[in-house]
Formats: structure tokens, C-alpha cells, sequence
């Protein structure tokens, strides 16, 4: 299981949640109910698998190194996931910095 409380800790994060390959909701922690949660499963793990598809396609195409995924996010206008393996982490976008997010997501 990842330590989803040290992503709490990044200024601008508002929760965090861990997920199967299938959309199964394994723990979270943070501002959102356990159905906003379980949602939220389920698409990381849906656009995990594209990005994953994307990324291998990209990269027998073009040549150049995109595969293997190392993460991802999805940005609204105001809030953002950014995922890396199985976890994902809820973002303001107004106060967070995403490079810090993701060196803590890829660490």
C-alpha cells in the first residue's frame, strides 16, 4: 500500500487514493467521500490503461522513448489528478506545484 498521507502534505493536494489495474478502490485519504473516491478509481485505472497504449503506440511510431508510462494528469479548470502507478493525487490547480507532486508521486 502507498503512504498516501505524505501527498496531504504538498501544499495545493487535497486528497489521494490508490487503485487497481480494474478500478477497484484500494484506500484513500483526504477531502472526498468514499463515492467521489470510488469513482475517481475508476477513471485513473480507465486512463492508465489508454496512456499506456498511447505511450507504447507513440513510441514504436516515432522512435523516440515514451514507454514505459511513469504517470499522467487529467486538469479541469480548476482541480487536477495526476497519477503515477497505482495512485492518484487530487490537485488545486491554483496553488500546487505539479513538478512537486510528481517527484513525490515517482520517488
Amino acid at each position: 500500500m502507498a503512504d498516501l498521507q505524505k501527498f496531504l502534505s504538498i501544499k495545493g493536494v487535497f486528497a489521494a487514493g490508490e487503485f487497481s489495474n480494474d478500478g477497484k478502490l484500494l484506500a484513500f485519504k483526504g477531502e472526498i467521500s468514499e463515492e467521489e473516491a470510488a469513482m475517481a478509481s475508476k477513471m485513473c485505472a480507465a486512463n492508465k490503461a489508454m496512456a499506456e497504449i498511447q505511450t507504447e503506440g507513440f513510441t514504436a511510431m516515432s522512435g523516440q522513448e515514451w514507454a514505459p508510462l511513469k504517470g499522467f494528469a487529467l486538469s479541469g479548470p480548476k482541480y487536477s489528478v495526476c497519477v503515477a502507478g497505482n495512485v492518484g493525487v487530487f490537485v488545486k490547480n491554483d496553488e500546487v506545484s505539479f513538478n512537486e507532486v510528481f517527484k513525490a508521486l515517482l520517488s
